[in-house]
């Protein structure tokens, strides 16, 4: 659990730095100069993430359970990781309807991601993996907002096609996840648990 913890704290900490202080961050990449910058930033990024990795995967094999979650929350979590993956991959594909209305569609799809792990787990560990980063999706949509509206950003409108291609996107890649990749990485079948719990 403390390999979890440590690595939440790494990783939350050095995707914070922007929410808590955007001047900092600034300076630090006049100082050291944004190659360093995003080096230091990959590399601290890196080990948090091994760290959460770790962490998690031990903790689920003496998991601590908290509270057991009604069957019906495993329909609702797979339901809304679908516009949560739309939502991620919109973030990539430039010109879209989607980011224009939205700002930052990534971190949105982040915090509907958490919610929906949130609302279907009930170990320790599932609290607080999902839970840190639904608080921190929170706080950086947020930040990313009162960012755009400061500076005035307007995120320009390309051709409908381009929010078609996210969303198809989208759901192929929440049904390739959903399907094989969770149970690869994971372990776990969201399919399979979603059906047991019907």
């Amino acid at each position: 659990m403390m390999a979890l913890i440590l690595g939440l704290i790494i990783f939350m900490g050095v995707h914070s730095v922007r929410i808590v202080s955007d001047d900092f961050r600034t300076r630090q990449i006049e100082r050291i100069g944004k190659s360093t910058w995003r080096g230091m930033y990959a590399a601290l990024s890196l080990v948090g993430f091994v760290l959460i990795v770790v962490g998690y995967g031990t903790a689920r094999s003496a998991p601590q359970v908290v509270w057991i979650p009604p069957l019906w929350t495993a329909h609702v979590a797979m339901l809304l990781t679908i516009p949560a993956f739309i939502l991620v991959v919109s973030s990539f594909v430039p010109g879209t309807r989607i980011r224009n209305k939205l700002g930052h569609p990534m971190v949105l799809g982040i915090k509907v991601w958490a919610f929906a792990h949130l609302l279907a787990n009930g170990m320790l560990a599932d609290i607080l993996l999902f839970g840190t980063f639904l608080v921190w999706s929170i706080a950086a949509y947020a930040s990313g907002r009162r960012r755009d509206r400061k500076a005035g950003t307007v995120y320009t409108v390309g051709p409908v096609y381009r929010d078609v291609i996210a969303v198809v996107a989208g759901l192929v890649a929440w049904l390739v996840f959903a399907m094989w990749l969770h149970v690869l990485l994971i372990g776990v079948s969201p399919i399979r648990v979603a059906v047991a719990g019907g």
